[in-house]
């Protein structure tokens, strides 16, 4: 294994850093404490302390059991947003490219983490329009916003479960659905399999969601499209969604399980369900 150590003095920054490259370097199943430390050329304490300040910024996760260690999804946005991310943005492009080019509109690629959806990608279509996640990096509660609902309608009961009972304050702090409500959105978007939103909530606004389903059935992202109310009328939507159910089967057939962006991260739910 490559050693990162250093004989010149090395700050807290750079240390933080080495270390962040040295759980890059790791695979799926993450990285031990021990094997981290010797990479980076520091004491297991020093190591062990850097690890969880990384954890705390979101960019290191412990795999389950707490043994091991290995990139978290935020780490994943940020290369993202410099155009190096490979996995499910990878896969995702082409697609989005040719949803913007054959609707018009500004298409959507957003992934679960914890209890938020992330978009982690979007292409710009030629009309101006506001979002709830705005641009890449952005995040939003599940079941705010027409991907994030697709996501969590096609979750797994007990985790369904679970994200509502943490979410529902942050949506009624901002306003958004009471719980009666929400599950009613959800129970449609179960039923036929996407999410259509024109309800004002953003003015003028309005968006189309499928969700990208694992080999197993589970929801793991999402495609999605905003673009103005009157472009999502009744005579146009069916049509909007065909197109975007055939882009994310297809995409569904592609992904890799290994994929870091596709983990859910079920620590975060055992406080809710334990």
């Amino acid at each position: 294994m490559k050693s990162f150590e250093s004989t010149e003095p090395a700050s807290s920054l750079q240390r933080a850093l080495r270390l962040l490259r040295v759980v890059a370097t790791g695979d799926a199943a993450g990285m031990r404490l021990k094997d981290i430390a010797a990479a980076a050329g520091c004491g297991q304490p020093s190591a062990h302390r850097i690890l969880r300040d990384l954890m705390a910024e979101g960019f290191v996760e412990q795999v389950a059991g707490g043994k091991r260690y290995r990139p978290a999804l935020d780490f994943f946005v940020m290369a993202a947003r410099a155009g190096q991310a490979g996995g499910l943005r990878e896969l995702a492009r082409p697609a989005l490219l040719r949803l913007s080019a054959t609707l018009s509109d500004t298409v959507f690629l957003l992934v679960r983490n914890g209890y938020d959806a992330v978009c982690l990608d979007r292409v710009e279509g030629p009309f101006p329009i506001r979002s709830f996640t705005g641009d890449i990096g952005g995040k939003v509660p599940l079941g705010i916003g027409q991907g994030s609902l697709a996501i969590l309608a096609h979750l797994p009961e007990a985790e369904r479960d679970a994200v509502i009972r943490f979410n529902m304050p942050r949506l009624l702090d901002r306003g958004f659905f009471d719980e009666a409500a929400l599950r009613c959105a959800i129970a449609v978007a179960r039923e036929q399999g996407w999410v259509n939103l024109n309800t004002g909530l953003i003015p003028g606004m309005a968006g189309a969601a499928v969700p990208v389903c694992d080999a197993d059935g589970r929801a793991v992202a999402a495609l999605s499209i905003g673009t103005l109310a009157e472009r999502l009328r009744e005579d146009r939507l069916p049509n909007v969604i065909a197109i975007l159910r055939t882009e994310a089967q297809a995409l569904g057939a592609m992904l890799n399980p290994f994929d870091v962006a596709l983990r859910y991260p079920s620590r975060s739910l055992s406080a809710v369900t334990g």
